[in-house]
Protein backbone atom coordinates (compact mmCIF):
# COMPACT_ATOMS: atom_id res chain seq x y z
CA UNK A 1 0.00 0.00 0.00
CA UNK A 2 0.83 3.85 -0.51
CA UNK A 3 3.04 5.06 2.37
CA UNK A 4 1.44 7.43 4.53
CA UNK A 5 1.61 11.22 3.51
CA UNK A 6 0.36 13.74 6.57
CA UNK A 7 -0.58 16.13 3.59
CA UNK A 8 -2.46 13.78 1.47
CA UNK A 9 -4.29 11.42 4.10
CA UNK A 10 -7.81 12.47 5.10
CA UNK A 11 -7.75 9.22 7.59
CA UNK A 12 -4.89 10.72 9.46
CA UNK A 13 -7.57 14.06 9.56
CA UNK A 14 -9.91 12.62 11.19
CA UNK A 15 -7.83 11.47 14.18
CA UNK A 16 -8.09 14.82 15.47
CA UNK A 17 -11.92 14.46 15.93
CA UNK A 18 -10.95 11.82 18.23
CA UNK A 19 -10.59 14.27 21.38
CA UNK A 20 -13.49 13.02 24.20
CA UNK A 21 -16.86 15.54 24.05
CA UNK A 22 -16.37 16.74 27.35
CA UNK A 23 -12.73 17.96 27.17
CA UNK A 24 -12.89 19.49 23.91
CA UNK A 25 -11.42 23.25 24.30
CA UNK A 26 -10.11 25.80 21.46
CA UNK A 27 -6.81 24.71 20.41
CA UNK A 28 -5.68 27.93 18.98
CA UNK A 29 -5.75 28.68 22.50
CA UNK A 30 -3.33 26.22 23.80
CA UNK A 31 0.38 26.16 22.89
CA UNK A 32 0.53 22.58 21.12
CA UNK A 33 2.37 19.62 23.28
CA UNK A 34 5.38 18.84 21.91
CA UNK A 35 6.34 15.48 20.20
CA UNK A 36 8.99 14.59 22.18
CA UNK A 37 7.10 15.62 25.63
CA UNK A 38 4.39 13.29 24.94
CA UNK A 39 6.67 10.61 24.12
CA UNK A 40 8.49 11.22 26.96
CA UNK A 41 5.48 10.57 29.11
CA UNK A 42 4.98 7.86 27.20
CA UNK A 43 7.95 6.03 28.07
CA UNK A 44 7.98 6.90 31.80
CA UNK A 45 4.55 5.80 31.97
CA UNK A 46 6.07 2.09 30.84
CA UNK A 47 9.45 2.11 32.26
CA UNK A 48 9.22 2.95 35.76
CA UNK A 49 7.71 1.34 38.53
CA UNK A 50 7.07 3.70 41.12
CA UNK A 51 2.57 4.73 41.56
CA UNK A 52 2.69 8.49 42.07
CA UNK A 53 5.43 8.87 38.67
CA UNK A 54 3.19 6.60 36.54
CA UNK A 55 -0.05 8.01 37.12
CA UNK A 56 1.79 11.86 36.56
CA UNK A 57 3.05 9.94 33.15
CA UNK A 58 -0.30 8.52 32.58
CA UNK A 59 -2.09 11.84 32.58
CA UNK A 60 0.37 13.32 30.83
CA UNK A 61 0.54 11.03 28.25
CA UNK A 62 -3.06 10.52 27.92
CA UNK A 63 -3.69 14.27 27.84
CA UNK A 64 -0.59 15.34 25.87
CA UNK A 65 -1.77 12.65 22.94
CA UNK A 66 -4.85 14.64 21.76
CA UNK A 67 -3.25 17.75 21.43
CA UNK A 68 -0.18 16.08 18.75
CA UNK A 69 -0.79 17.20 15.34
CA UNK A 70 -1.97 14.08 13.19
CA UNK A 71 1.34 14.33 11.98
CA UNK A 72 2.57 13.58 15.65
CA UNK A 73 0.00 11.35 16.34
CA UNK A 74 0.85 8.91 13.50
CA UNK A 75 4.72 9.26 14.89
CA UNK A 76 3.94 7.93 18.62
CA UNK A 77 2.29 5.28 17.70
CA UNK A 78 4.94 3.88 15.33
CA UNK A 79 7.00 5.00 17.51
CA UNK A 80 5.25 2.88 20.24
CA UNK A 81 4.73 -0.50 17.66
CA UNK A 82 8.35 -0.35 16.51
CA UNK A 83 9.85 0.45 19.69
CA UNK A 84 8.20 -0.76 22.54
CA UNK A 85 7.58 -4.53 20.87
CA UNK A 86 8.92 -7.10 22.63
CA UNK A 87 12.81 -8.40 22.58
CA UNK A 88 13.06 -10.67 19.89
CA UNK A 89 17.12 -11.21 20.33
CA UNK A 90 15.92 -12.17 24.24
CA UNK A 91 13.28 -14.52 22.35
CA UNK A 92 15.04 -16.31 20.42
CA UNK A 93 18.30 -16.68 22.62
CA UNK A 94 15.40 -18.15 25.63
CA UNK A 95 14.17 -20.49 22.38
CA UNK A 96 17.75 -21.99 21.40
CA UNK A 97 18.23 -22.72 25.38
CA UNK A 98 14.61 -24.65 25.05
CA UNK A 99 16.11 -26.58 22.47
CA UNK A 100 19.03 -27.54 23.74
CA UNK A 101 16.89 -29.39 27.11
CA UNK A 102 17.26 -33.02 26.84
CA UNK A 103 12.87 -33.59 26.79
CA UNK A 104 12.00 -35.32 30.17
CA UNK A 105 10.31 -37.98 30.54
CA UNK A 106 6.75 -38.53 30.90
CA UNK A 107 7.08 -39.62 34.48
CA UNK A 108 9.78 -36.92 35.59
CA UNK A 109 8.29 -35.62 38.46
CA UNK A 110 7.94 -38.47 39.55
CA UNK A 111 11.91 -39.85 39.08
CA UNK A 112 14.91 -38.78 40.67
CA UNK A 113 16.60 -35.19 41.43
CA UNK A 114 18.29 -35.22 37.62
CA UNK A 115 14.88 -35.46 35.74
CA UNK A 116 13.48 -33.26 38.52
CA UNK A 117 16.01 -30.82 37.91
CA UNK A 118 15.77 -30.99 34.04
CA UNK A 119 12.01 -30.02 34.76
CA UNK A 120 12.77 -27.47 36.35
CA UNK A 121 14.95 -26.01 33.65
CA UNK A 122 11.81 -26.22 31.12
CA UNK A 123 9.86 -24.59 33.71
CA UNK A 124 12.20 -21.36 34.16
CA UNK A 125 12.73 -21.23 30.02
CA UNK A 126 9.24 -21.42 29.71
CA UNK A 127 8.02 -18.65 32.49
CA UNK A 128 10.72 -16.32 30.93
CA UNK A 129 10.13 -17.20 27.29
CA UNK A 130 6.10 -16.16 27.80
CA UNK A 131 7.43 -12.95 29.55
CA UNK A 132 9.89 -12.07 26.97
CA UNK A 133 7.02 -12.86 24.53
CA UNK A 134 4.58 -9.62 25.88
CA UNK A 135 5.54 -6.74 24.05
CA UNK A 136 6.84 -3.96 26.62
CA UNK A 137 3.80 -1.57 25.56
CA UNK A 138 1.46 -3.95 27.10
CA UNK A 139 2.97 -2.51 29.95
CA UNK A 140 0.95 0.59 28.69
CA UNK A 141 -2.35 -1.00 27.91
CA UNK A 142 -2.89 -2.72 31.47
CA UNK A 143 -1.60 0.47 33.25
CA UNK A 144 -3.84 2.79 31.11
CA UNK A 145 -6.55 0.65 32.01
CA UNK A 146 -6.72 0.74 35.74
CA UNK A 147 -5.85 4.57 35.41
CA UNK A 148 -9.06 7.04 35.43
CA UNK A 149 -10.44 7.71 31.62
CA UNK A 150 -7.25 5.32 30.37
CA UNK A 151 -10.29 2.62 28.99
CA UNK A 152 -11.89 5.32 26.63
CA UNK A 153 -8.73 6.44 25.98
CA UNK A 154 -7.16 3.35 24.81
CA UNK A 155 -10.15 3.03 22.36
CA UNK A 156 -9.39 6.26 21.08
CA UNK A 157 -6.18 5.09 20.26
CA UNK A 158 -7.30 1.93 18.37
CA UNK A 159 -9.52 4.43 16.24
CA UNK A 160 -6.56 6.23 15.33
CA UNK A 161 -4.69 3.04 14.82
CA UNK A 162 -7.49 1.64 12.65
CA UNK A 163 -7.69 5.07 10.54
CA UNK A 164 -3.94 4.46 9.68
CA UNK A 165 -4.11 1.26 9.02
CA UNK A 166 -6.58 1.96 6.11
CA UNK A 167 -4.16 4.07 4.37
CA UNK A 168 -0.98 1.87 5.09
CA UNK A 169 0.19 -1.47 5.89
CA UNK A 170 2.90 -1.72 8.35
CA UNK A 171 3.66 -5.03 9.82
CA UNK A 172 4.00 -3.49 13.84
CA UNK A 173 1.46 -1.27 13.08
CA UNK A 174 -0.97 -4.13 12.66
CA UNK A 175 0.64 -6.44 15.60
CA UNK A 176 0.06 -3.40 17.89
CA UNK A 177 -3.64 -3.01 16.85
CA UNK A 178 -4.32 -6.91 17.25
CA UNK A 179 -2.69 -6.54 20.89
CA UNK A 180 -4.64 -4.18 22.09
CA UNK A 181 -7.61 -5.78 20.46
CA UNK A 182 -7.34 -8.88 22.34
CA UNK A 183 -6.87 -6.41 25.53
CA UNK A 184 -10.17 -4.71 24.63
CA UNK A 185 -11.84 -7.84 24.23
CA UNK A 186 -10.50 -9.23 27.43
CA UNK A 187 -11.32 -6.19 29.34
CA UNK A 188 -14.70 -5.51 27.64
CA UNK A 189 -16.24 -8.74 28.18
CA UNK A 190 -20.11 -9.58 29.30
CA UNK A 191 -19.19 -9.66 32.86
CA UNK A 192 -17.81 -6.61 33.19
CA UNK A 193 -20.43 -4.65 31.54
CA UNK A 194 -23.82 -3.65 32.42
CA UNK A 195 -26.99 -3.77 30.25
CA UNK A 196 -29.20 -0.67 30.81
CA UNK A 197 -32.33 0.10 29.50
CA UNK A 198 -32.28 3.46 28.22
CA UNK A 199 -35.70 5.67 28.43
CA UNK A 200 -36.83 9.46 28.18
CA UNK A 201 -36.76 9.67 31.82
CA UNK A 202 -32.74 9.45 31.37
CA UNK A 203 -30.34 12.51 31.75
CA UNK A 204 -30.24 14.64 28.45
CA UNK A 205 -26.95 13.95 28.21
CA UNK A 206 -27.48 10.62 27.83
CA UNK A 207 -30.08 11.29 25.54
CA UNK A 208 -27.89 13.47 23.36
CA UNK A 209 -25.15 10.78 22.58
CA UNK A 210 -28.37 8.17 22.13
CA UNK A 211 -29.29 10.66 18.83
CA UNK A 212 -25.53 11.66 18.02
CA UNK A 213 -24.47 8.47 17.88
CA UNK A 214 -27.76 6.64 16.28
CA UNK A 215 -26.02 4.81 13.05
CA UNK A 216 -29.10 3.03 11.12
CA UNK A 217 -31.94 5.60 10.88
CA UNK A 218 -30.96 8.80 12.20
CA UNK A 219 -33.21 10.63 15.07
CA UNK A 220 -34.77 13.34 13.13
CA UNK A 221 -36.37 15.32 16.20
CA UNK A 222 -37.69 15.16 19.97
CA UNK A 223 -40.89 13.46 19.10
CA UNK A 224 -38.97 10.66 16.93
CA UNK A 225 -36.61 10.11 20.12
CA UNK A 226 -39.74 9.59 22.41
CA UNK A 227 -41.27 7.38 20.19
CA UNK A 228 -38.14 5.37 19.99
CA UNK A 229 -38.05 5.54 24.40
CA UNK A 230 -42.10 4.98 24.87
CA UNK A 231 -44.34 2.53 24.60
CA UNK A 232 -44.16 -0.55 22.91
CA UNK A 233 -40.61 0.64 22.54
CA UNK A 234 -36.87 -0.39 24.57
CA UNK A 235 -33.49 0.99 23.74
CA UNK A 236 -30.58 -1.22 25.59
CA UNK A 237 -27.23 -0.11 26.00
CA UNK A 238 -23.93 -1.39 27.47
CA UNK A 239 -22.17 0.45 29.62
CA UNK A 240 -18.52 0.00 31.28
CA UNK A 241 -17.84 1.14 34.52
CA UNK A 242 -14.86 3.27 34.11
CA UNK A 243 -16.55 5.23 30.95
CA UNK A 244 -19.51 6.77 32.62
CA UNK A 245 -22.07 8.48 31.00
CA UNK A 246 -22.38 6.51 27.36
CA UNK A 247 -22.93 3.21 26.39
CA UNK A 248 -20.34 1.36 24.45
CA UNK A 249 -22.90 -0.16 22.14
CA UNK A 250 -26.92 0.48 21.73
CA UNK A 251 -30.27 -1.83 20.69
CA UNK A 252 -33.36 -0.54 19.79
CA UNK A 253 -36.31 -2.24 20.11
CA UNK A 254 -39.90 -2.29 18.27
CA UNK A 255 -42.37 -4.39 20.39
CA UNK A 256 -45.32 -5.63 17.56
CA UNK A 257 -48.09 -8.07 16.73
CA UNK A 258 -46.14 -8.75 13.47
CA UNK A 259 -42.43 -8.86 11.93
CA UNK A 260 -42.31 -5.81 10.65
CA UNK A 261 -41.79 -5.21 6.65
CA UNK A 262 -40.88 -1.81 6.39
CA UNK A 263 -39.11 0.57 8.39
CA UNK A 264 -42.09 3.18 8.49
CA UNK A 265 -43.94 0.51 10.74
CA UNK A 266 -41.69 0.99 13.58
CA UNK A 267 -40.89 4.72 13.11
CA UNK A 268 -43.62 6.58 12.14
CA UNK A 269 -46.98 5.35 10.31
CA UNK A 270 -48.69 3.15 13.13
CA UNK A 271 -49.44 3.97 16.36
CA UNK A 272 -47.93 1.43 19.01
CA UNK A 273 -50.24 -0.93 20.44
CA UNK A 274 -50.87 -2.19 24.16
CA UNK A 275 -47.49 -4.40 25.00
CA UNK A 276 -49.83 -7.18 26.01
CA UNK A 277 -50.86 -7.63 22.54
CA UNK A 278 -46.96 -7.56 21.19
CA UNK A 279 -45.65 -11.19 20.06
CA UNK A 280 -42.70 -10.19 18.47
CA UNK A 281 -39.44 -7.86 19.33
CA UNK A 282 -37.96 -6.96 16.63
CA UNK A 283 -34.24 -5.10 16.27
CA UNK A 284 -34.24 -2.37 14.09
CA UNK A 285 -30.72 -0.62 14.60
CA UNK A 286 -27.23 -1.14 16.85
CA UNK A 287 -25.27 1.10 17.12
CA UNK A 288 -21.58 1.21 18.71
CA UNK A 289 -20.79 4.07 20.04
CA UNK A 290 -16.75 3.62 19.54
CA UNK A 291 -14.40 3.21 16.28
CA UNK A 292 -11.89 1.63 18.57
CA UNK A 293 -14.07 -1.05 19.65
CA UNK A 294 -14.30 -2.14 16.01
CA UNK A 295 -13.88 -5.97 15.94
CA UNK A 296 -15.20 -6.28 19.51
CA UNK A 297 -18.23 -8.20 19.17
CA UNK A 298 -20.39 -6.68 21.57
CA UNK A 299 -23.46 -6.63 19.67
CA UNK A 300 -23.59 -10.46 20.07
CA UNK A 301 -23.86 -10.58 23.67
CA UNK A 302 -25.58 -7.51 24.48
CA UNK A 303 -28.45 -9.37 22.08
CA UNK A 304 -28.43 -12.48 24.02
CA UNK A 305 -28.43 -10.52 27.03
CA UNK A 306 -31.94 -8.27 25.79
CA UNK A 307 -33.37 -11.37 24.63
CA UNK A 308 -33.13 -12.64 28.18
CA UNK A 309 -34.51 -9.62 29.70
CA UNK A 310 -37.69 -9.27 27.05
CA UNK A 311 -38.38 -12.80 27.52
CA UNK A 312 -38.62 -12.97 31.52
CA UNK A 313 -40.47 -9.37 31.68
CA UNK A 314 -42.85 -10.11 28.91
CA UNK A 315 -43.41 -13.88 28.30
CA UNK A 316 -45.94 -13.27 25.18
CA UNK A 317 -42.95 -12.29 23.21
CA UNK A 318 -42.15 -15.65 21.50
CA UNK A 319 -40.58 -13.86 17.77
CA UNK A 320 -37.17 -12.35 17.95
CA UNK A 321 -36.19 -10.69 14.60
CA UNK A 322 -34.43 -7.82 13.02
CA UNK A 323 -35.38 -5.46 10.29
CA UNK A 324 -31.75 -5.25 8.79
CA UNK A 325 -30.39 -2.74 6.00
CA UNK A 326 -28.56 -4.56 3.30
CA UNK A 327 -25.68 -2.04 2.89
CA UNK A 328 -23.53 -3.66 0.25
CA UNK A 329 -26.19 -4.57 -1.89
CA UNK A 330 -26.73 -1.74 -4.37
CA UNK A 331 -22.75 -1.58 -4.67
CA UNK A 332 -22.65 -5.01 -5.49
CA UNK A 333 -25.10 -5.14 -7.93
CA UNK A 334 -23.73 -2.00 -10.12
CA UNK A 335 -20.85 -3.79 -10.37
CA UNK A 336 -21.95 -7.36 -11.81
CA UNK A 337 -24.12 -4.69 -14.05
CA UNK A 338 -20.77 -3.25 -15.54
CA UNK A 339 -19.16 -6.20 -15.84
CA UNK A 340 -21.83 -8.21 -17.78
CA UNK A 341 -22.01 -4.66 -20.16
CA UNK A 342 -18.15 -4.97 -20.72
CA UNK A 343 -17.92 -8.47 -21.04
CA UNK A 344 -17.74 -10.67 -24.58
CA UNK A 345 -20.52 -13.02 -25.39
CA UNK A 346 -18.72 -15.86 -24.46
CA UNK A 347 -17.98 -14.65 -20.46
CA UNK A 348 -21.22 -12.60 -20.42
CA UNK A 349 -23.75 -13.66 -17.44
CA UNK A 350 -27.11 -13.62 -18.07
CA UNK A 351 -28.21 -11.90 -14.59
CA UNK A 352 -31.71 -10.80 -16.02
CA UNK A 353 -34.04 -13.25 -17.13
CA UNK A 354 -36.66 -13.09 -20.26
CA UNK A 355 -39.44 -12.07 -18.80
CA UNK A 356 -37.54 -9.36 -16.40
CA UNK A 357 -35.55 -7.80 -19.55
CA UNK A 358 -38.79 -7.49 -21.12
CA UNK A 359 -40.38 -6.38 -18.15
CA UNK A 360 -37.93 -3.38 -17.82
CA UNK A 361 -38.13 -2.77 -21.74
CA UNK A 362 -42.10 -2.06 -21.46
CA UNK A 363 -42.07 0.27 -18.30
CA UNK A 364 -39.26 2.58 -19.63
CA UNK A 365 -41.82 3.26 -22.89
CA UNK A 366 -38.74 3.23 -24.87
CA UNK A 367 -37.21 6.18 -23.82
CA UNK A 368 -33.36 7.02 -23.35
CA UNK A 369 -32.84 4.62 -20.75
CA UNK A 370 -31.16 2.04 -22.56
CA UNK A 371 -31.40 -0.43 -25.28
CA UNK A 372 -31.30 -3.57 -22.78
CA UNK A 373 -32.21 -4.37 -19.58
CA UNK A 374 -28.74 -4.47 -18.31
CA UNK A 375 -28.67 -0.96 -19.48
CA UNK A 376 -31.83 0.23 -17.97
CA UNK A 377 -31.28 -1.07 -14.94
CA UNK A 378 -27.97 0.62 -14.49
CA UNK A 379 -29.40 3.77 -15.45
CA UNK A 380 -32.71 3.20 -12.87
CA UNK A 381 -29.98 2.63 -9.94
CA UNK A 382 -27.58 5.91 -10.42
CA UNK A 383 -30.30 8.02 -11.58
CA UNK A 384 -30.33 11.42 -9.59
CA UNK A 385 -32.53 11.06 -6.56
CA UNK A 386 -33.97 7.75 -7.57
CA UNK A 387 -36.32 9.33 -9.58
CA UNK A 388 -37.66 5.37 -10.45
CA UNK A 389 -39.65 5.50 -7.60
CA UNK A 390 -41.73 7.82 -8.27
CA UNK A 391 -42.95 5.55 -11.34
CA UNK A 392 -45.47 2.63 -10.41
CA UNK A 393 -44.29 0.71 -13.15
CA UNK A 394 -40.71 1.19 -12.76
CA UNK A 395 -40.96 -0.12 -9.81
CA UNK A 396 -43.04 -3.09 -10.37
CA UNK A 397 -40.58 -3.76 -12.91
CA UNK A 398 -37.72 -3.65 -10.87
CA UNK A 399 -38.82 -5.77 -7.62
CA UNK A 400 -38.50 -9.32 -9.36
CA UNK A 401 -34.94 -9.39 -10.87
CA UNK A 402 -33.46 -7.09 -7.73
CA UNK A 403 -35.24 -9.54 -4.97
CA UNK A 404 -34.23 -12.02 -7.03
CA UNK A 405 -30.48 -10.97 -6.87
CA UNK A 406 -30.40 -9.86 -3.41
CA UNK A 407 -31.38 -13.39 -2.20
CA UNK A 408 -28.12 -13.92 -4.49
CA UNK A 409 -26.37 -11.76 -3.16
CA UNK A 410 -26.80 -12.66 0.69
CA UNK A 411 -27.03 -16.39 0.32
CA UNK A 412 -23.64 -16.88 -2.13
CA UNK A 413 -21.53 -13.87 -2.28
CA UNK A 414 -18.79 -14.77 0.17
CA UNK A 415 -15.60 -13.26 1.41
CA UNK A 416 -13.31 -15.96 3.03
CA UNK A 417 -16.55 -18.29 3.14
CA UNK A 418 -18.97 -15.78 5.05
CA UNK A 419 -21.38 -13.79 3.85
CA UNK A 420 -20.28 -10.73 1.85
CA UNK A 421 -22.72 -8.26 3.45
CA UNK A 422 -21.38 -6.63 6.63
CA UNK A 423 -24.84 -6.71 8.40
CA UNK A 424 -25.51 -10.12 7.26
CA UNK A 425 -22.14 -11.53 8.68
CA UNK A 426 -23.01 -10.26 12.04
CA UNK A 427 -26.17 -11.24 12.61
CA UNK A 428 -25.65 -15.05 10.60
CA UNK A 429 -22.39 -15.42 12.99
CA UNK A 430 -24.88 -14.73 16.02
CA UNK A 431 -26.96 -17.91 15.03
CA UNK A 432 -29.70 -16.33 12.99
CA UNK A 433 -31.13 -17.08 10.38
CA UNK A 434 -32.10 -15.48 6.90
CA UNK A 435 -35.64 -14.47 6.88
CA UNK A 436 -37.77 -12.65 4.56
CA UNK A 437 -36.99 -9.97 2.16
CA UNK A 438 -38.98 -6.73 1.77
CA UNK A 439 -39.81 -4.94 -1.19
CA UNK A 440 -39.47 -0.53 -0.63
CA UNK A 441 -39.18 -1.51 3.21
CA UNK A 442 -37.13 2.27 3.36
CA UNK A 443 -37.13 4.40 1.04
CA UNK A 444 -35.19 6.94 2.73
CA UNK A 445 -32.25 8.39 0.60
CA UNK A 446 -29.92 6.46 2.72
CA UNK A 447 -31.79 3.21 2.13
CA UNK A 448 -32.21 3.68 -1.60
CA UNK A 449 -28.48 4.51 -1.60
CA UNK A 450 -27.53 1.34 0.32
CA UNK A 451 -30.26 -1.65 -1.85
CA UNK A 452 -32.55 -0.14 -4.00
CA UNK A 453 -34.78 0.31 0.12
CA UNK A 454 -35.13 -3.71 0.12
CA UNK A 455 -34.54 -4.57 3.70
CA UNK A 456 -34.25 -8.15 5.18
CA UNK A 457 -35.72 -10.00 8.25
CA UNK A 458 -32.90 -12.06 10.33
CA UNK A 459 -34.70 -14.39 12.76
CA UNK A 460 -33.19 -15.67 16.02
CA UNK A 461 -34.99 -18.89 16.77
CA UNK A 462 -34.06 -19.76 20.71
CA UNK A 463 -33.46 -23.24 20.22
CA UNK A 464 -30.99 -23.37 17.42
CA UNK A 465 -28.62 -20.01 18.20
CA UNK A 466 -25.95 -22.00 19.59
CA UNK A 467 -25.87 -24.59 16.57
CA UNK A 468 -26.57 -22.08 13.81
CA UNK A 469 -24.10 -20.19 14.83
CA UNK A 470 -21.30 -22.68 15.18
CA UNK A 471 -22.15 -24.36 11.32
CA UNK A 472 -21.89 -20.60 9.85
CA UNK A 473 -18.29 -20.11 11.90
CA UNK A 474 -16.99 -23.25 11.20
CA UNK A 475 -18.53 -24.09 7.49
CA UNK A 476 -20.17 -20.83 6.07
CA UNK A 477 -23.24 -22.55 6.24
CA UNK A 478 -26.31 -19.97 6.01
CA UNK A 479 -29.70 -21.11 7.11
CA UNK A 480 -32.68 -19.40 5.35
CA UNK A 481 -36.40 -19.59 5.14
CA UNK A 482 -38.25 -21.39 2.51
CA UNK A 483 -40.17 -18.10 1.92
CA UNK A 484 -36.27 -16.73 1.23
CA UNK A 485 -35.43 -20.19 -0.45
CA UNK A 486 -38.17 -19.44 -3.14
CA UNK A 487 -35.87 -16.46 -4.31
CA UNK A 488 -32.57 -18.83 -5.29
CA UNK A 489 -31.74 -20.60 -8.57
CA UNK A 490 -30.17 -23.62 -8.20
CA UNK A 491 -27.63 -24.66 -11.10
CA UNK A 492 -29.95 -25.63 -13.55
CA UNK A 493 -32.22 -22.69 -13.68
CA UNK A 494 -34.94 -23.88 -11.55
CA UNK A 495 -36.50 -22.99 -8.07
CA UNK A 496 -34.40 -23.79 -5.09
CA UNK A 497 -36.29 -26.30 -2.73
Amino acid sequence: MRPLSPSSSSKLNQMQGSQPEGDKVDASLLPQREFTQVRESMHSAMSTNKTEIVDVALNDFSQGYFFLSAENRYKILLSLAKEYDLNRTQVRELMEQHLDLQLPSDKAEDSGHEEEGSLSAFYRIERNLRQALKPMYEVLFERLNTHPGGLKFLSDIRADILCILEDVNIASLRALDSHLKEKLITWLSPANLELYNITWDDPASLLEKIVAYEAVHPISNLIDLKRRLGIGRRCFGYFHPAISGEPLIFIEVALMKDVAATIQEVLWDHPPISEHEASCAIFYSISSTQPGLSGVNLGKFLIKRVVDVVKKDMPNICVFATLSPIPGYRKWLLSKLASSEMSGSAFKENLLRPEEEKALMDASGGSDMGSSGIDIMWNLLTSKNHEWTNSPNLVSALRTPMMRLCARYLMKEKKRGKALDSVANFHLQNGAMIGRLNWMANRSQKGLTQSGGIMVNYIYRLDNIEDSAQAYLNEGHIESSSDFRSYIEDDNGERAD
